[in-house]
């Protein structure tokens, strides 16, 4: 069971490791291109990517899930792939029409002001006339996980990365597209995803079946409650950016956001490590709770828990030790205002990440053997209502320094929900 575990587990952290890196492609490219301002108009944007990616993920991931569950009960789960890719691309359209309609107006809804709305309105455009590759890239790559070819996802991932990396520097910099070009790239990395997944999902070996149906409403409720888990470990970015965005631009002005989009896109590496972690694991944990085999779903858990404990070790250790060195990849104007407020962001803020893993884990675990109370208090918990508070509560008490340590006090709010739901209340599975 180690070496299955060890093998899906590793190809998804470096598949959801290679998804992130583009991300800081763009941030150290746009950096170079447009200095802080363009910092400050990708850290806006930040959460529009959450909620497309928080979407794309509730659908793919929980009809993944459920398609897995199903199987191993031996019924038929022909029906999952289809619905999955024609509900991701239902939910697409009212992004498309904001694209097309009003990128500005979302750009001063989040908080930009007249020159940032004139930098990143295009770039905003682009993003959201993307919006169908994003979603439905979820769905590619976690039936492709599910379907016992978690190499083929996690090759797809890293050259879908590879691709945005390389054609971000293209089209910025040699075509002279500016932030356009690295909306582009960013917009066409996961087409190129998908067609990778596509040469197992229609190939010979795959189990998946491509049946198209018409789009059912009780099925997508049914496979959402097992991608919940999923949709709040993407939507808390979304949310965590929003509110320390709104703080921030209140307490520090736009050097403070600046300063946040730095640890913000380290962020996003972390947590991309610890929900290709939660990823990995699912597929073991829904194939040996459909099968009933309970023994093997603990063990799952304890080699999940281990892994999480190092690897938050690591996280920390990193952010800690290579403070400065961090910071001046996307400093390249060696603004010394936002060094000072990213060395303290940095380093409070990644404290966090001392139980964010365990966090993420333990929701993937409840959300994988369709335990869903504690699977949806816990994402809820810490995608959006302890993060809040903590950090509207801290912020007035310790300023910027509160916004920074809002993050683990959150993270420290949810583990303890956790606990009690699973420990103190009958109706959660044991």
């Amino acid at each position: 069971m180690f070496r299955k575990f060890f093998k899906y587990v590793t190809q998804s952290m470096a598949g959801m490791i290679g998804i992130s890196i583009y991300i800081l492609a763009d941030t150290f490219f746009i950096s170079l291109h447009s200095g802080a301002n363009g910092l400050t108009v990708l850290n806006l944007i930040l959460p529009v990517y959450g909620v497309l990616y928080a979407i794309g993920a509730m659908i793919g991931i929980g009809s993944a899930t459920r398609y897995c569950i199903i199987k191993s009960k031996g019924k038929n789960a022909d029906c999952y792939f289809g619905q999955s890719l024609m509900w991701s691309i239902l939910f697409s359209i009212p992004f498309v029409l904001c694209g097309i309609l009003f990128p500005a107006n979302i750009l001063k809804i989040l908080g930009a002001d007249a020159n940032l709305v004139k930098l990143g309105t295009v770039y905003l455009r682009i993003v959201l006339l993307g919006s169908p590759f994003f979603m439905s890239n979820h769905t590619f790559t976690a039936f492709t996980r599910n379907d016992d070819a978690p190499s083929r996802a996690m090759l797809a991932s890293i050259i879908g990365s590879l691709f945005n990396i390389v054609f971000d520097y293209i089209f910025m910099f040699p075509m002279n597209m500016g932030l356009a070009g690295a909306a582009l790239a960013t917009a066409l990395s996961p087409v190129v995803t998908m067609s990778v997944c596509s040469t197992h999902l229609f190939g010979k070996k795959s189990q998946v079946a491509m049946h198209l149906s018409v789009p059912s409403f009780r099925h997508l409720i049914s496979c959402c409650q097992l991608g919940i888990s999923a949709f709040v470990g993407e939507i808390s970015s979304a949310v965590i950016t929003t509110v320390f965005n709104m703080l921030l631009l209140n307490l520090a002005g736009n050097i403070g956001v600046a300063a946040y989009g730095v640890v913000a896109n380290y962020s996003i590496v972390a947590v991309s490590v610890f929900n290709g972690l939660a990823q990995g694991t699912q597929p073991l944990f829904s194939e040996s709770y459909g099968a009933g085999n309970s023994k093997d779903v603990h063990k799952i858990l304890r080699y999940g828990i281990l892994t999480c404990l190092i690897v938050e070790a690591l996280v920390v250790i990193c952010a800690w030790g290579m403070t400065d060195t961090l910071i001046a990849i996307f400093n390249s104007e060696q603004n010394l205002q936002l060094i000072t407020y990213a060395q303290s962001g940095m380093r409070l803020y990644f404290l966090g990440f001392l139980l964010a893993g365990i966090n993420i884990l333990l929701v993937s675990y409840f959300s994988a053997v369709d335990d869903s109370l504690p699977a949806i208090v816990g994402s809820v918990m810490r995608g959006a209502v302890a993060i809040t508070i903590c950090a509207i509560l801290l912020s007035r008490r310790f300023g910027i320094d509160g916004v920074w340590i809002s993050f683990l006090a959150s993270e420290i709010l949810t583990f303890v929900t956790i606990l009690v739901l699973y420990k103190f209340l009958p109706y959660t599975k044991k």
